[in-house]
């Protein structure tokens, strides 16, 4: 049988992608293709054979800036799909004219497309087909773990999202989303390679293969934490209206609106409201929190903007307060958005639009080596605000010392996109790697529940106002994720370069 590549060699195909006009053209495509393999589409295969494409039209560039390039229009392509509701947020909820709106979305976009043109630079290299495979899978997943930090990172769209529904996500509980990213890739590229090499090649690369999906399969089996007692949730969904949150005369109503909506369960055993749901400064809400706490036996946890007085200065911070009949302990979050909790060049951007001059807009960041909520039963909560629960590493440390998993966050800012889909996959993914409940409250959606194997027990309709009531299980042990982070990935990354000194003799 004749290999493909030399079918492609004689026809206009082959010849087309000798074009860098023609290659970056399908790589942009294929990047508009990546995004539906993660939620709410989850077309597994549309980020297989996007990767396969963007491998496929490097396999004989030589040229390093050709291969740059040729990453970096896909990223174009990915990011301006994938993380399209950062326009909802600037353009409806920001109050910026659709000008301005497509320019700040345009320059994210374009500058996020510049690390997937550094995950393909080295593609370019005087390499042959195996190596420039090994570079690809190498490039790609050291460019997510550099997502995970560089400039406060934006670890979104990896690669390890698109496949909840393959064998291979079994992989997160021992490496953390960036092993599955490593498969996903790997399997990709095993594709292509073989289909353009000989048969000896297609053997070894099925054999491959079969080694990862099969031990992503086994590892299924295996149960990494156990579960203890059940204990009873109510998860409270306000949806209060986003241009009404932080108006000064709106407040009353949305406490009257919780309050409401939480009057029948705090006979549970723990009750969270969303991501600033108490939009008064704490600890001037105190007496508030404490009311509230003292309505049952529930443990309460809600989010509210924390201010710390030092000396004649107060600082802000996105926080969370546990507070039940004994104790009060005080959550400020860690990883803050940028232009979201902080403006990035104040003096110049603030007040350019209304997003940008809101109270939580100035917050401060919070401690590294804050302790879990622990109420006063002991039950101790790993919690995460927002954005947080996409950083693997930040979770995975409170993981080891909690009982579950809590992330509150207010999603309204994206609207009715695909914002909210890809942020509850996000911590669905949490879930699996750690081994732990994850639950979810937040503004208008998603709500949920979900179990330690990354499953949604329970949740609420978006855009509806609503309570979930469910139950969740405590839980003990770790997962090899929790103990080592990401130390598995990297000997993954020193593998795939050794052996690209050892594939020098293949061609």
């Amino acid at each position: 049988m004749q290999p493909v590549s030399g079918v492609f060699a004689k026809g206009t195909l082959s010849r087309a992608l000798e074009t860098a006009r023609w290659r970056r053209l399908t790589a942009l495509v294929a990047g508009l293709i990546y995004p539906l393999g993660f939620a709410p589409f989850g077309v597994w295969p549309a980020t297989l054979v996007s990767l396969a494409i963007l491998f496929f039209v490097l396999l004989d560039v030589r040229d390093r800036r050709d291969a740059f390039f040729t990453g970096w229009w896909f990223g174009v392509g990915q990011f301006a799909a994938g993380v399209s509701w950062i326009y909802v947020s600037i353009r409806v909820y920001g109050s910026a004219s659709m000008p301005l709106g497509v320019g700040l979305v345009a320059i994210f976009v374009v500058g996020m497309a510049l690390f997937t043109g550094l995950a393909t630079l080295n593609v370019g290299g005087r390499f042959n087909r195996l190596q420039r495979g090994v570079v690809f899978v190498a490039g790609w997943v050291l460019i997510e773990w550099l997502l995970t930090w560089f400039l406060t990172g934006f670890p979104w769209l990896f690669a390890g999202y698109s496949g909840f529904s393959l064998p291979i996500v079994h992989f997160a509980p021992v490496g953390g989303v960036m092993l599955v990213s490593a498969a996903v890739v790997a399997t990709a590229v095993a594709v292509v390679l073989a289909f353009t090499h000989r048969s000896a090649v297609r053997w070894a690369l099925a054999g491959m293969l079969a080694f990862v999906w099969l031990g992503g399969w086994g590892l299924g089996a295996v149960v990494w934490t156990e579960s203890g007692d059940a204990r009873r949730v109510a998860l409270v969904q306000g949806n209060i209206p986003q241009e009404l949150k932080w108006s000064r005369g709106y407040a009353a109503t949305i406490r009257e609106r919780y309050e409401r909506l939480s009057a029948s369960v705090w006979d549970v055993d723990l009750v969270i409201w969303p991501e600033a749901a108490v939009t008064s400064w704490w600890p001037q809400s105190r007496p508030y929190l404490e009311a509230m706490a003292a309505r049952g036996p529930a443990t309460f946890v809600t989010g509210v903007l924390v201010v710390d007085f030092v000396d004649d200065d107060a600082f802000i911070y996105n926080g969370a307060v546990l507070t039940d009949t004994e104790r009060e302990q005080a959550y400020q979050k860690r990883r803050l958005v940028p232009f979201g909790d902080y403006v990035p060049f104040e003096d110049v951007l603030r007040g350019l639009i209304a997003f940008f001059d809101l109270p939580m807009s100035n917050a401060r960041r919070g401690s590294d080596d804050q302790d879990v909520l622990v109420d006063r039963r002991g039950l101790s909560i790993g919690m995460a605000i927002c954005y947080e629960v996409a950083y693997g590493e930040l979770v995975r440390r409170d993981a080891a010392r909690a009982d579950v998993l809590a992330t509150i966050s207010n999603d309204t800012w994206f609207g009715a996109s695909i914002g909210p889909h890809q942020h509850l996959a996000i911590a669905r993914m949490r879930a699996i790697e750690t081994g732990r409940y994850m639950l979810r409250s937040t503004n208008n959606g998603v709500t949920a529940v979900i179990d330690s194997f990354g499953d949604v027990r329970a949740e609420l309709p978006q855009f509806e106002e609503g309570v979930l009531v469910a139950e969740f299980f405590l839980t003990s042990g770790t997962t090899p994720y929790v103990r080592l982070g990401n130390l598995l990935v990297f000997v993954v990354l020193g593998a795939l370069a050794g052996s690209v000194f050892f594939l020098r003799r293949f061609d």
